[in-house]
């Protein structure tokens, strides 16, 4: 059985590829950076489970209306979240539902560095008594 081979595109150059790769790489650096906050991190959390207004995102974090609407901006310029006018209110959303598979992924993360770091206090606890 021959197996087909993609042939690649006479078109495009690897300079486009290249361009291609840098501008994807540009996207993630970017959209990381919009992730880059505690604050930010905390209302995303919020929102994956259900769409939230600003009061109650302020109600639920603790913290001023003005901070909340600030990181919602943030958010929504990098357009991870989007804003529903419902009545005078507006509820706000993950654009992709694919932002709560990474925040579980991060959270996997974290707990696979914090039973790494357990560990070797162990280890370290272990090699202290020996002495």
């Amino acid at each position: 059985m021959k197996v087909k081979t993609p042939r690649r595109d006479p078109h495009r150059s690897a300079t486009t590829d290249s361009l291609r790769s840098e501008e994807l790489q540009a996207f993630k650096a970017t959209f990381f950076k919009a992730l880059a906050n505690a604050l930010r991190i905390r209302i995303l959390e919020l929102l994956v489970r259900e769409p939230r207004t600003v009061q109650e995102l302020q109600a639920a974090l603790g913290v001023d209306q003005p901070v909340v609407s600030q990181q919602l901006a943030v958010l929504r310029a990098h357009r991870i979240v989007v804003g529903t006018k419902t009545g005078a209110s507006v509820r706000y959303a993950v654009r992709d539902s694919l932002i709560g598979d990474l925040l579980d992924v991060a959270r996997r993360i974290f707990n696979n560095h914090l039973v790494g770091t357990q560990d070797l206090l162990r280890t370290l606890t272990r090699e202290q008594r020996g002495r």
